[in-house]
């Protein structure tokens, strides 16, 4: 079947998935399911004694969730480090510099996975071009040895 394919309907099929990955893992991204959303939620511990204005107000992000310090995770220095060993801190409408503990960055992940992609379509080039140049070899071998039978034959 795949033999009587073309080269460039097998690239342009190729290329098709490729998109099509990258849409679904954008809609992904920016779409999170509601399950995930509620899970999340139940996971925000606040341990210390640090304000929950951000449960009650408008807050904006000062830093992005981030891994704790070795010291805060060990020495329970900061208690939102204990159970997630990420944190992110956030700042209230009131003015209030709070920290809070988040679940581990979806980004780390999403990066992991483009990762994983990119090695993956780095293996499979490699492959065809390994297979490509073989083909190339055998069929220069092929040619040779046809046209010194023909040569013999004269």
């Amino acid at each position: 079947m795949l033999e009587t394919c073309q080269r460039r309907h097998m690239l342009l099929g190729l290329s098709l998935l490729v998109a099509a990955t990258v849409i679904v893992l954008i809609i992904e991204s920016h779409f999170p399911s509601s399950e995930n959303t509620r899970r999340s939620r139940a996971q925000q511990f606040v341990i210390e004694n640090n304000s929950t204005c951000w449960q009650r107000e408008e807050y904006s992000v000062i830093q992005e969730c981030h891994p704790c310090t070795e010291f805060d995770i060990v020495s329970k220095s900061l208690g939102v480090c204990i159970h997630t060993h990420y944190k992110e801190v956030l700042r209230c409408r009131s003015g209030e510099t709070v920290t809070r503990s988040c679940d581990r960055v979806a980004l780390i992940d999403q990066r992991n996975f483009i990762k994983f992609e990119i090695t993956c379509f780095c293996i499979g080039s490699l492959s065809y071009l390994v297979s490509y140049a073989r083909d190339r070899i055998l069929s220069r071998r092929t040619h040779l040895k046809i046209e010194r039978q023909l040569n013999r034959m004269q």
